[in-house]
């Protein structure tokens, strides 16, 4: 009698234990434990939309995850951005996620990062010139020139050899890792175009320094847009279209295209304009017949790989990525994942950003 209450002592001790077990995995699988990992955020800016929104994005999901979040923003102040990064290391931070103002200015501050093996995770921008650099995160930046050079070329059947039409470019920062990306995938489809005569630039301005635009400043733009008109287009000639990078230097062209007598009448109809990151104004812009196209970069996608990676990294495992050798920081080849663009016009605004979510409809009036 003795050894069967034993026995079933012993039983119920192993149900138990096993119970405990697997409520134990249960809390690990829901990241209940993630409540002690600090993950740092650096934002450069709120002035541009996609800053507010990737940060609010990336902190949200994280948050939702059991992870404590330290989100900051420098407010397009670089010197501000690096002591807000060494804030972030300070508090010791598992893993800093980064998107810079300016990509070459981090050498210094992430030796400290590497002193603590804290990880480093550049959003967007790339970070050059230092081996602290763990993962990159970002949308094909080549295509989306592509995408908008593209655009150009079908509107006016460049392709058929027999339309010539005036442009002017528009490019982004040059402290702007991405920038250089752009300009590439925009060139790589318009300068057989160039060099035929089929596409002419009236300004002679071609060059990625000639084309680059102060902190992606719409007034910078708006300015250098307005005195290529005063010199080269004050004797009946016609801009046909304007390659811009960004949506926010797209939306301050398009009103000195205005006040320059565009749009007025047929015969001297707005540019095509072109654009990214289909910021408010832009797609209202788009649905009003004015900005031609953006490219949609979907911040939602760029944080959940974001929060995808972080979660690998706290648990030993390998992130996913899928480009080892396309960017090099200067010092070495940065492991990336790499997010496809989407094209974005009136015909299908509604579809890509309205019907998934990311606006709703009276967001854009």
């Amino acid at each position: 009698m003795k050894n069967f209450f034993l026995s079933k002592i012993s039983i119920i001790s192993t149900v138990l234990l096993a119970a405990l077990i697997s409520t134990s995995l249960f809390i690990s699988g829901c990241n209940f434990g993630n409540q002690n990992k600090i993950i740092g955020v650096s934002m450069p800016s709120k002035e541009q939309q996609r800053w507010t929104q990737d940060g609010d994005n990336i902190k949200k999901q994280l948050q939702a995850k059991g992870y404590k979040v330290e989100l900051r923003n420098a407010e397009g102040d670089i010197d501000k951005q690096i002591a807000q990064v060494q804030e972030l290391i300070d508090k010791d931070c598992a893993v800093i996620v980064i998107t810079a103002i300016d990509g070459e200015s981090f050498t210094e501050v992430l030796k400290n990062a590497e002193k603590k093996k804290i990880t480093v995770i550049s959003y967007d921008r790339l970070i050059s010139n230092t081996p602290t650099m763990d993962y990159y995160l970002t949308f094909d930046n080549v295509e989306v020139g592509v995408m908008q050079a593209e655009y150009i070329e079908n509107a006016f059947n460049l392709k058929d050899g027999n339309n010539t039409i005036a442009i002017e470019i528009f490019s982004g920062a040059m402290d702007d890792s991405t920038t250089p990306d752009y300009y590439e995938g925009q060139m790589s489809i318009l300068r057989k175009y160039i060099d035929n005569g089929q596409v002419i630039i009236r300004s002679g301005q071609t060059t990625l320094e000639q084309t680059a635009t102060f902190d992606w400043s719409g007034e910078a733009a708006a300015e250098r847009l307005e005195k290529i008109i005063a010199d080269y287009y004050n004797n009946g000639a016609k801009i046909d279209a304007v390659l811009s990078t960004y949506d926010g230097m797209s939306i301050d062209m398009i009103d000195t295209l205005k006040a320059a007598g565009y749009g007025i009448s047929s015969d001297k109809p707005l540019p095509v304009m072109t654009g990214q990151d289909c910021d408010k104004a832009s797609v209202i812009s788009i649905m009003n017949n004015e900005q031609s196209m953006s490219v949609f970069v979907d911040t939602r996608t760029l944080a959940s790989r974001t929060v995808e990676m972080i979660d690998d990294i706290m648990v030993g495992k390998k992130p996913a990525i899928n480009d080892s050798n396309r960017y090099n920081n200067g010092v070495k080849n940065v492991p990336a994942a790499i997010c496809s663009p989407v094209l974005v016009d009136k015909e299908n605004y509604r579809h890509v950003l309205i019907d998934s979510g990311y606006y709703k409809e009276s967001d854009l009036k």
